[in-house]
């Protein structure tokens, strides 16, 4: 059977400007980037020309170097090779070199959905994660470069419907959790927000607009974080740091540093957890806000205490106070209103119950119940179960399960992975009392909530 040439592929050459021994050179250099080596020549490219398949891989590698070269996202499909597309594993899950590079990332992650496997399903390796956060540290902004001129012209209501876009889906997560709404955000993402990323637009624009994107790239993480879906988290959160590198973002980047403190210390990865917080603080020294100062110490001081360190997570928790009280003082940016004294208490409050002080962690923990909106239902369901846990701390078991039934009661945190496991959390630590009547009523009305949950398709 005669093979049918590759169109496609030429089609792409032609625009892109390369020729065979070219393209093969740009194949070579691509895949090294990603720690691979393939032996590409411009004897391999004539033969996929000529109709020659290709493994999925090089596919990849393939479509990546022509997409840096056209400053466009390109596809194995759009190289004529479809049957490589379900096959290839999501493309440069490390701290992308470059540009172009970044944005493939992100939209191959946007790809996946939470419920689907992420080749891998732990955390990034360590050393991919040192890597990254050295880089962010060192690193120089990308710059805006050349944009596409023949492409729309981006404006200031483009960026203003992102932010009002993830000022929307962000609402969802607090009120939700569970990942609500992840998978239109991830479609609008991918569909509305990497398009304008390609386009053209002044460099005012396009600083503000890399900043709005940035935003809803790490609601993204967090919707999948509150799924449970851990491994695809930390690959959004990867790639959502290397965005605030292209136009200097160190204030995002910093919060990304620590939204990765707190999801490894959430998994008992408490060594990653506290560098990860500690790069967070040195990388927002002099470039942050006040009020971020205060939320980057108060992760360092929760990855501190979770390692029982408690003259560490006391002068953090210090320095996050003295930090919050110059609050006012700071331009903040939007993303941040959440950052309240309720928000500061409810940190403080995790940090005593994990160092085992339970008269500081009640009233911490009494304190942010009584001053969080209940608007934000998941972040009120975790200070009332931390509360639940620190009078338990106080040997007060009949107040501790009192107050986890009210919260469970309550029933709006549900949803969220997260909250799941401090109620699963605070039934293993009351299992000792198990034939309490109190403990007994708890348990059976922790199943019925789940059973009702399930009935109604969470």
């Amino acid at each position: 059977m005669s093979k049918k040439p590759n169109y496609r592929l030429a089609a792409l050459m032609g625009e892109a400007g390369v020729s065979n021994k070219g393209l093969a050179k740009r194949v070579q250099e691509v895949a090294r980037r990603r720690g691979s080596h393939v032996g590409t020549t411009h004897v391999a490219v004539q033969r996929w020309l000529d109709g020659s398949g290709i493994q999925p891989q090089t596919a990849a590698f393939l479509a990546d170097a022509l997409g840096e070269k056209l400053r466009r996202r390109v596809t194995p499909v759009d190289i004529g090779f479809p049957e490589t597309a379900q096959s290839s594993e999501p493309r440069g899950v490390t701290y992308a070199d470059s540009l172009p590079g970044a944005l493939c990332v992100m939209d191959a992650l946007t790809r996946i959905a939470p419920e689907q496997q992420v080749p891998g399903t732990e955390l990034l390796p360590e050393g991919e994660i040192n890597s990254a956060v050295l880089s962010w540290l060192v690193s120089r902004p990308d710059g805006l470069g050349t944009r596409d001129s023949s492409a729309r012209r981006v404006g200031m209501r483009d960026v203003a419907a992102m932010r009002t876009a993830a000022e929307m889906f962000m609402q969802l997560d607090f009120k939700y959790g569970g990942g609500h709404g992840h998978r239109p955000l991830r479609h609008y993402f991918r569909e509305d927000v990497l398009p304008l990323l390609h386009a053209d637009y002044s460099d005012k624009v396009g600083a503000v607009l890399f900043g709005a994107a940035a935003e809803i790239s790490q609601l993204l993480a967090w919707t999948a974080y509150d799924t449970g879906s851990h491994a695809l988290a930390d690959r959004y959160l990867v790639g959502t740091l290397r965005l605030t590198q292209v136009v200097d973002d160190r204030m995002m980047g910093a919060r990304i540093l620590s939204n990765m403190s707190h999801q490894a210390n959430y998994l008992g990865q408490v060594p990653r957890a506290v560098r990860l917080a500690r790069a967070s603080v040195e990388g927002g020294r002099g470039r942050a806000t006040p009020r971020a100062m205060a939320l980057f110490s108060a992760h360092e001081a929760r990855a501190l205490a979770t390692a029982g360190d408690s003259k560490g997570a006391g002068q953090a928790m210090n320095d996050a106070a003295r930090h919050f009280g110059r609050a006012d003082t700071g331009d903040d940016p939007d993303w941040l209103a959440y950052m309240d004294e309720a928000e500061l208490v409810g940190e403080f409050c995790h940090c005593f119950r994990d160092l085992g002080q339970g008269p500081e962690a009640v009233r911490h923990a009494e304190r942010a119940v009584q001053l969080t909106d209940p608007k934000y239902a998941r972040t009120l369901g975790f200070c009332r179960m931390v509360l639940a846990q620190s009078q338990l701390l106080n040997g007060e078991l009949e107040a501790a399960v009192h107050t986890a039934g009210l919260t469970v009661e309550v029933g709006d945190a549900l949803q969220s992975a997260r909250f799941q496991r401090y109620v699963t959390d605070f039934q293993r630590e009351i299992s000792v009392y198990g034939t309490d009547p109190a403990v007994r009523a708890f348990n059976e009305q922790v199943h019925d909530a789940m059973a009702d949950l399930a009935d109604h398709g969470a």
